[in-house]
């Protein structure tokens, strides 16, 4: 290789090309693919069908009702209203895998043994024309309880009324699961033949449609509904979820094989059954589809459907839901109900794993087969084309030679303009394809070729010329002294500030910077000579008189900011003698000590000498922030604010006592409070026990519940505005009102105060927040402090402002395994993008919090007994 190929644009766009399709092809690029997948379904807008219907298991029924699970003639009762109105298929999620036994019926059932075997009902016959009356009616009574302890067991064997209510019914379709993986031996036991009668025997296996010979997702166990029950259902399908790597839930099983017999899923029977077909109707196409009368699937090589789902339309579900409750005691007219496919589970909370899928971060399992369902019916789907790797590898070929012969060749201008053309085809072909035609294209690999390249090029570039740039920054340095200069003439001496630090940092440079400080001392802006003297105090410690400067104007910024009382000169309040300061009061509060600093002001530690009482009081600079009319505005607002947070009074809220303005300063004086904020909870290695963490969330609930009512949003709820006490297990939220101010002010740069990570998703688009707001904040604040990290995060703020408002926030047992399933509950209510789908207010959030803490302390005590 000849000197300096190595450095030629063709040859770094030939690396990056071979690196980026390596990594494509090894599957680095897979979760972006799904994120445009997921993106694409969105886009989408389909009409599901209207043949469909949800009976929800909700927490209003099972409020009502009782705890889950419910004695089986409860479900005998519903299917048989929902026979009486017509209903054309039922399909039951149930898993009807174990019998269910009331306490009472064993002792039914030994009484029923003791009687039969007894002389009670068998003697007594024997002698009967020869007993007298009272022995005659002695052994009608004992008929008569014989009779009655038959009926008691009756009513007690609820699998049996189940099992008599599926046998007059004829048409729900019940429930099986396997567990899908690869069988290495033979089956635990045979399979009973009441579940063989519903294997597919309509299998086709052409060599020309499916030359790798490939067969559905296999299984090596499986759960079938009790024997009592099974025969006497229409049918029996598989209900299984297949998430992809992430957790989420994008395609549906059609068949499972189950040690080389093919069962059929849930929603296909009850598609089938909905068309008046039968099993025998239902054709199987290995590797390419599955046919029910006249509908075709097109599946993977696995039988797989990838599922349409069906976006909410204003708010309103795709699929009417109704309370099981309210069906069950006539709230819910039964007809409405006739010629549907009605389809029973749970979707309370706790009962039953909520799944991840492209429309929705929590949804319930019954609500998914809804979707997959009507997916079958309309035939709403999409497909992988045979060709779609043929054409990713294609395009991604054609735009290496565009990064390695063309983009070389361009001007930056020209090359930058192609490379957007480039991109925006490649997603719009991605969105059309999805939306219009049902076919997903594997188009973020080449996307992510060409941006790589692109960037490469431009960096490269831009490296090339850097030494030419530093000689161009030499020349201009005279032009920045005499600007400097220029402007510290004229009396703007931030700018000449700005200005002098871009010159070298040598002797001249400093004696410029150090006039400047005393021009800032002149005009009693001590605060910003100290920025200037610990500037040079950086470059050059020894510089002149440099330390004694730099002390003396931190205490006059000490000092002078804070100010003392109307009679107090500015001169009485600093030095005394020596080194000493004197304490400096702040209204009617003298100042101790500094406690910390903020974006827009200091706290400090103080003390109100009438009635020695000890606050922490927040200062505000709002005169370095805002000016003129603004400032004024922003004054009244914080005052409006300070008196709104005044009237609060809750245990977990922090008590606000006064507030004022002095010098252009305005400020709080509050509840001093002990301990310190969550910040460091939030970290791994610094994680509270988790009925801790719960019991401090509940209690930020119920304070955030309680100001809500009183109209007041918090706005800004993290760590560092919730405080805690160890010893004395306190929680305090402070800073209400202080989001607001801090929200109208913008730093030199423009941008605004403060970290995104806790903000909900419409404060982030700029919509009026409420308390739902501060709900989200509270739940990001939970899953911090369970996993010890943010559950969105992005290199850019900008990546991470999309990231809060549109995907959804990882697994929290995936960073935490073995962390209860009701926190995840928990944490995936209060994060729902939908606010239809999150708390309504913090009262419902403690609630749980507290049901959930409760769960895992009762767990303890029972693993301890």
């Amino acid at each position: 290789m000849k000197k300096g190929i190595w450095r030629s644009d063709w040859f770094a766009g030939l690396t990056i090309s071979l690196l980026i399709i390596f990594l494509s092809n090894w599957g680095t690029f897979d979760g972006i693919e799904r994120n445009a997948y997921d993106l694409g379904v969105k886009a989408t807008a389909k009409t599901p069908s209207d043949r469909i219907a949800v009976i929800a298991i909700d927490d209003v029924s099972i409020a009502n009702i009782g705890r889950w699970p419910w004695p089986r003639d409860i479900q005998a009762e519903m299917h048989h209203i929902l026979r009486k109105s017509g209903a054309k298929v039922i399909g039951q999620t149930t898993l009807f895998v174990d019998p269910q036994i009331d306490p009472g019926l064993h002792h039914i059932q030994d009484l029923l043994t003791f009687y039969a075997s007894s002389t009670l009902s068998a003697d007594l016959s024997k002698i009967k024309n020869r007993l007298p009356a009272d022995l005659r009616k002695l052994e009608e009574d004992l008929a008569s309880l014989g009779e009655q302890l038959m009926l008691a067991e009756q009513s007690l064997n609820t699998d049996q009324i189940l099992a008599l209510s599926l046998e007059e019914d004829k048409n729900v379709v019940l429930a099986m699961h396997f567990s899908l993986g690869q069988p290495i031996g033979r089956p635990d036991a045979e399979t009973p033949d009441y579940i063989k009668r519903n294997i597919l025997k309509n299998i086709t296996n052409d060599p020309n449609t499916n030359p790798q010979n490939n067969t559905p997702l296999p299984a090596v166990a499986a759960l079938f509904p009790i024997q009592e029950l099974s025969p006497m259902a229409d049918s029996i399908g598989a209900l299984n979820a297949y998430p992809d790597i992430d957790g989420a839930i994008r395609s549906e099983p059609l068949v499972i094989d189950f040690f080389d017999e093919y069962y059929p899923s849930l929603p296909l029977v009850l598609a089938a059954r909905s068309l008046n077909l039968n099993l025998d109707d239902i054709k199987i196409k290995l590797g390419e589809g599955v046919q029910i009368g006249n509908l075709y699937i097109r599946t993977d090589a696995n039988l797989q459907m990838r599922t349409f789902f069906y976006n909410d339309v204003n708010g309103i579900g795709a699929f009417q839901i109704d309370s099981f409750f309210d069906v069950l005691q006539g709230k819910i007219p039964a007809s409405k109900y006739k010629d549907k496919i009605v389809l029973i589970g749970a979707t309370a909370t706790g009962v039953g794993d909520s799944m991840v899928t492209p429309i929705d971060s929590s949804m319930a399992p019954v609500v998914t087969l809804a979707h997959s369902v009507s997916s079958i019916l309309n035939e709403d789907f999409f497909i992988q084309p045979e060709w779609s790797e043929y054409a990713r590898l294609g395009i991604s070929l054609f735009l290496a030679i565009y990064i390695i012969l063309l983009l070389p060749r361009m001007s930056a201008g020209v090359s930058a303009s192609f490379t957007i053309l480039l991109l925006a085809g490649l997603l719009g072909t991605h969105y059309v394809m999805m939306t219009q035609k049902g076919m997903w294209l594997e188009l973020m690999s080449p996307a992510i070729l060409l941006l790589a390249g692109h960037l490469l090029l431009t960096t490269k570039r831009y490296l090339l010329t850097e030494q030419g740039k530093i000689q161009l920054d030499a020349e201009s340095a005279e032009s920045n002294r005499m600007l400097g200069l220029s402007l510290q003439g004229q009396g703007q001496l931030d700018s000449a500030f700005e200005k002098f630090r871009k010159l070298p940092a040598n002797k001249e440079a400093f004696e410029l910077l150090y006039n400047l400080a005393l021009d800032f001392e002149r005009k009693r802006q001590f605060n910003k000579a100290g920025s200037v003297y610990a500037y040079i105090g950086d470059h050059d410690p020894k510089f002149r008189d440099i330390k004694q400067r730099t002390k003396r104007a931190t205490a006059m910024e000490e000092t002078v900011i804070l100010g003392g009382s109307s009679s107090s000169s500015v001169g009485g309040n600093i030095l005394a003698g020596g080194d000493d300061v004197q304490k400096p009061m702040l209204g009617r509060y003298q100042i101790e000590k500094e406690l910390g600093k903020g974006a827009m002001g200091a706290v400090y530690l103080g003390k109100d000498p009438k009635i020695s009482r000890v606050v922490a009081i927040k200062t505000m600079a709002l005169a370095q922030e805002f000016e003129g009319d603004e400032l004024q505005d922003v004054k009244d607002r914080f005052f409006r604010e300070a008196e709104t947070a005044g009237r609060l009074s809750h245990p977990n809220i922090v008590t606000i006592y006064d507030a004022g303005e002095e010098h252009d300063l305005a400020y709080i004086a509050m509840e001093f409070l002990k301990g310190h904020d969550l910040v460091r909870y939030g970290k791994a290695d610094g994680l509270l026990p988790v009925t801790k963490v719960l019991s401090i969330i509940a209690r930020a609930a119920e304070a955030l519940s309680y100001a809500h009512e009183q109209s007041v949003v918090h706005r800004d709820i993290k760590p560092a505005n919730i405080m805690y006490e160890p010893e004395s297990d306190t929680v305090k939220i402070t800073d209400f009102g202080i989001a607001r101010i801090t929200d109208s002010s913008k730093t030199k740069t423009g941008m605004v105060l403060g970290t995104p990570s806790y903000m909900s998703p419409e404060q982030l688009a700029g919509k009026k927040v409420d308390g739902q707001s501060d709900l989200f904040s509270l739940g990001v604040m939970l899953f911090q402090m369970m996993t010890g990290r943010l559950p969105f995060q992005g290199d850019s703020m900008a990546t991470l402002m999309y990231k809060i408002a549109n995907e959804a926030h990882p697994e929290p047992s995936s960073l935490r395994p073995g962390l209860p399933k009701c926190i995840t509950i928990v944490i995936n209510r209060s994060l729902a993008k939908d606010k239809e789908k999150r708390y309504k207010n913090g009262a419902q959030m403690s609630t749980d919090l507290r049901k959930c803490r409760q769960i895992i302390l009762q767990a303890q005590q029972k693993k301890k007994a």
